[in-house]
């Protein structure tokens, strides 16, 4: 519903207005050659929006665009971390393509992937899905970790997760692990559901004690929080986490010179710097609503430095 409101919207500015107000303006004023020629240029509205779908819809959202960064992080220096997040499952992002979103990721030789949040989003495709993530593990020397987003919980979470304690797959539900071999700690925090901002904010602080409650308070510098609501990345920031990896706005999915055109969050798109602390809202590689203009689905890594 959320999707399809932003789709509305942008609708009603980008078409019915402008069409609207040039025929307030113009209807009264004498035909003239100059008139003709705005008016046929208005015309072109509707192959406007004719081709702008076309482009969001057959070409833009089926892009996977790859974004680096270096981030300072002593406890995983030499690592490289790869970030996916909201494939959104289903009928607009089917299971091949969620293999072939793997195998891309793997091209890159990342040392670890993390997933944060709604990747399980169709209940038949969930079982498979599991299977398939399962085996891609083979393609990163440290592993895969998996937080929860929002939409698993709509698509009968229990059995996908009792489905996931049967593989290699790491789940940060809540809880923290350090990755074999290394200094460095992966938390992962649950998803708030909390509407009245002061619920929010107390409901996302517990599950955020909850999700570092086992690293020791001077390891915290040696962790990467994975949430899927972005707005974790304050709790990150307060509790001195050098790296938070969100996702959940989808980028917004439209966008224009490279900033989100409806900014709902607090934190919509790209790195948030706090201090010493830097937070990443992912574009997400699916699309709930199924068109994007300028905002391409995008896969993230991350490479440590000491």
């Amino acid at each position: 519903m959320f999707w399809m409101s932003v789709f509305i919207v942008l609708f009603a500015v980008l078409i019915l207005l402008p069409a609207g107000l040039t025929f307030f303006v113009y209807r009264r004023i004498p035909v003239d050659q100059s008139r003709r020629r705005f008016l046929k240029g208005a015309a072109l509205y509707p192959a406007a929006l004719v081709g702008g779908s076309a482009y969001g819809y057959g070409y833009e959202r089926k892009l996977q665009v790859k974004r680096y960064y270096d981030i300072t992080l002593p406890a995983g220096a030499g690592l490289s971390v790869a970030q996916i997040s909201d494939v959104h499952l289903g009928k607009f992002f089917l299971l091949e393509d969620f293999r072939n979103l793997l195998r891309l990721v793997a091209a890159d030789e990342p040392d670890i992937l993390v997933v944060t949040g709604d990747l399980f989003d169709d209940v038949a495709m969930n079982p498979e899905a599991v299977k398939i993530l399962d085996e891609a593990v083979d393609y990163f020397p440290k592993g895969i970790y998996f937080c929860i987003g929002n939409h698993e919980q709509y698509r009968n979470w229990g059995r996908t997760a009792k489905l996931l304690k049967n593989t290699r797959v790491h789940m940060l539900i809540g809880r923290a692990e350090k990755v074999t071999g290394t200094d460095l700690w992966l938390a992962g925090a649950e998803f708030p559901w909390a509407r009245d901002d002061e619920s929010f904010m107390q409901e996302k602080a517990d599950l955020m004690q909850k999700a570092i409650k086992n690293i020791p308070a001077e390891e915290l510098k040696q962790t990467i929080l994975l949430a899927h609501h972005p707005e974790f990345i304050d709790n990150g920031a307060e509790a001195g986490i050098p790296l938070t990896l969100t996702g959940h706005s989808h980028g917004t999915q439209f966008g224009i010179f490279g900033l989100p055109l409806l900014p709902v969050y607090k934190y919509n798109r790209g790195m948030v710097k706090i201090g010493d602390s830097v937070g990443y809202v992912h574009c997400g590689n699916g699309s709930w609503l199924p068109m994007r203009i300028g905002c391409p689905p995008e896969i993230a890594y991350f490479r440590l430095k000491g």
